[in-house]
């Protein structure tokens, strides 16, 4: 599926997509793993990306973590998900525009010291990882943290059987239940299963340049199949 099909198919699956992920034990909570890895990642804690931001339940996170007072832009290359996200109440310092990973550098005026990629990089293109994270590298101010909180099941088989177990038992059905998008759900259990396997993807972070590279997984059902990777820009 080509970059411009899965943004059609988020569109499409935009209106019951913080619904479905809502019945998603933990996910929210994930969320504010990840932003309290970036609240320790980061030498600054004043402006703030969230790349693929989608429908703003990042977004939510990182101001439960960081406060209201910080600046928050949301980017999300899906203008049904954007919808939603700016259909909601936020603070004055959050704003939301529509762009990819690997356009930060047109899309913001000046370094942020913190970049959130929630559920993102597994939807870039393989041979536009590298791209995309020199362009996040290039977005931070020196000191500045990337955490990205993503699956990643290849390498595992007991990781992998579980994903395919939860996908075909529970995820498709609810979401046939509750009106989403089969196709998105489907692209979804594909896109993990190609996925880099963590390492692969820690060492592309060090090989643009970020250092204290470190992952972990999450507890739960998703133990060794979700993960937080982050890494800083040198000061």
């Amino acid at each position: 599926m080509t970059t411009t099909q899965v943004t059609k198919e988020f569109d499409a699956g935009a209106s019951r997509y913080d619904l479905l992920v809502g019945l998603n034990p933990g996910y929210h909570r994930h969320l504010r793993t990840a932003a309290t890895a970036l609240s320790d990642a980061a030498a600054e804690h004043g402006r703030l990306v969230d790349l693929g931001c989608g429908s703003g339940a990042s977004t939510a996170a990182l101001l439960r973590i960081f406060g209201d007072s910080v600046e928050i832009q949301g980017v999300d290359a899906s203008a049904g998900m954007l919808a939603q996200a700016t259909a909601k109440s936020w603070p004055s310092g959050v704003t939301f525009v529509e762009g990819r990973a690997g356009e930060l550098d047109r899309l913001l005026d000046a370094p942020v010291d913190g970049i959130l990629a929630a559920y993102l990089f597994r939807n870039v293109p393989a041979e536009q990882r590298d791209a995309a994270l020199a362009d996040a590298w290039a977005a931070l101010r020196p000191g500045g943290g990337l955490v990205v909180l993503e699956y990643s099941v290849a390498g595992n088989a007991n990781a992998t059987r579980v994903w395919r177990a939860v996908c075909r038992a529970v995820i498709r059905p609810l979401a046939a239940l509750t009106g989403g998008h089969p196709s998105l759900y489907e692209y979804l259990e594909r896109s993990v299963l190609d996925f880099d396997t963590v390492p692969v993807f820690a060492e592309r972070l060090r090989q643009t340049g970020f250092i204290e590279v470190a992952s972990c997984t999450v507890n739960g059902w998703q133990r060794g199949i979700l993960h937080v990777i982050r890494g800083r820009r040198p000061e």
